[in-house]
């Protein structure tokens, strides 16, 4: 499956704008609706980038090229386990863990929407290097 990357960037616009939202106002609920976000990203159903593909894609055309959709969704499921260690520091009452994880996930978030550099494609694509018999 390949993926529009102007719509990947879309997409981690819209977090890094709901994950400051989220270190501004403490507001551990927006932080959860995140991670929803984050789950059905990784399951290949981004609500981002639905609404890029219906309302934003159609008045830029069609991409000069398409990427492995495989990496981002692997970079969602980091976003979930860190949205999930926000979360559960929002919920444990330690706010260190919960700020902690939340900035850790906007600043992945803003270097893609602003660079297009995705941390956790990198890291899909180092973790597949790795793996035992495989050529790169």
């Amino acid at each position: 499956m390949q993926v529009d990357p102007r719509g990947l960037r879309f997409g981690a616009a819209v977090t890094t704008l709901v994950l400051a939202a989220v270190l501004i106002t403490g507001n551990p609920w927006l932080l959860a609706v995140q991670t929803v976000v984050f789950v059905l990203g990784a399951f290949g159903a981004a609500p981002y980038a639905l609404f890029f593909k219906r309302f934003v894609r159609p008045r830029l055309g069609p991409p000069r090229e398409l990427e492995d959709a495989a990496p981002p969704r692997f970079a969602q499921g980091v976003g979930m386990a860190f949205a999930l260690v926000g979360l559960i520091g929002f919920a444990a009452g330690v706010t260190p863990l919960a700020l902690g994880a939340t900035a850790a996930a906007l600043l992945a978030a803003f270097l893609n929407a602003a660079f297009g550099l995705c941390l956790g494609c990198e890291a899909f694509l180092i973790i597949r290097r790795l793996q035992p018999g495989r050529i790169s």
